[in-house]
């Protein structure tokens, strides 16, 4: 992938994107280019004015690298619990579970584009340093911090985490949601 210029004002982060040899029928250009429509959005994680994000190729140094992985390798990079389901972060690894950017999650509520945006924001606040958030209110947008992954606990699906210009945050901490099981079918 090529550089992209940076945006945002203030700490400069650098970001390279790869994906796993494994994975067929997603271009990596189309997915980094997600990855950096998201990163570059004027709602995303650049609009508080203290932070700038850009995108380096492959033999650049870089801050984080985000990464489309399989369900076994996400496994693998995320050294948590195995579950082969949910995305991560461990140090500078940003890690997309494959089986749901393509497939997303049942009952999330909106379009996969939305899901996969959130994905990208909330593994990515992680490694900017924020934690879990929960539901501030029925029927209110989840904080992109939430994880909307496993449950939405009322709120309603939310990809930004600056939706109208200003930080949108829930109250701190995470709920005890399980994770669904290992899917059949899949590699892992």
């Amino acid at each position: 992938a090529e550089p992209v210029a940076p945006r945002g004002t203030g700490r400069l982060l650098r970001y390279r994107v790869a994906v796993e040899r494994d994975i067929h029928g997603l271009p990596p250009a189309d997915f980094a280019a997600e990855v950096t429509r998201t990163l570059t959005d004027p709602h995303g994680w650049t609009a508080g004015g203290t932070l700038a994000l850009r995108r380096v190729g492959p033999d650049q140094p870089a801050d984080f690298t985000v990464y489309l992985a399989t369900p076994g390798t996400r496994d693998e990079l995320c050294r948590d619990i195995p579950d082969g389901y949910t995305s991560c972060r461990h140090g500078d690894r940003v890690v997309l579970n494959v089986a749901r950017w393509a497939d997303g999650v049942p009952g999330y509520g909106a379009s996969l584009a939305t899901y996969r945006r959130y994905m990208v924001n909330h593994e990515v606040g992680h490694r900017l340093g924020h934690g879990h958030e929960r539901c501030p209110g029925p029927g209110r947008p989840a904080p992109v911090m939430q994880q909307q992954t496993l449950g939405l606990h009322g709120c309603t699906p939310n990809a930004l985490p600056y939706p109208h210009g200003r930080r949108y945050a829930g109250p701190p901490g995470a709920y005890a949601d399980p994770v669904p099981p290992r899917e059949r079918g899949r590699p892992g």
